[in-house]
């Protein structure tokens, strides 16, 4: 859904809310929670997170990155600075996630900024 709303330009809780009205409308099941909750957190830190990734990306414009870095990047920042989510975890599946729908190079690009991230962790103000 961060993808989305990223590539069509809109807000993500738009995407979100399209996405659990469609689901509803077909007869599905709702939106998984936790998907919910990471797109509303990414949402209610976004100009925090788009910070820190802008300040520890080292050469890296958030916006010539590409989309499914930048949604797996914030999501990742998300769960690590504000959601509780082990760094371990949260890097994992991120690298993972792009080595499967991003560039060659995405899953060691990821890893390592996420892991300055978590290097830095103690210092980041996420008030």
């Amino acid at each position: 859904m961060l993808f989305a709303a990223d590539m069509r330009q809109t807000d993500p809780l738009v995407v979100l809310a399209e996405a659990q009205q469609l689901r509803t409308d077909e007869g599905g099941s709702a939106i998984n929670p936790y998907a919910a909750e990471l797109v509303e957190g990414v949402v209610q830190h976004r100009e925090r997170i788009d910070e820190i990734l802008s300040t520890y990306s080292l050469g890296w414009q958030l916006d010539r990155m590409p989309g499914v870095d930048r949604a797996a990047l914030r999501i990742a920042t998300y769960e690590v600075l504000w959601g509780g989510v082990p760094e371990g975890v949260a890097l994992d599946e991120a690298v993972e996630l792009v080595g499967e729908l991003s560039t060659d190079e995405s899953p060691s690009f990821v890893n390592g900024l996420l892991g300055r991230i978590v290097e830095m962790r103690a210092t980041i103000d996420v008030d």
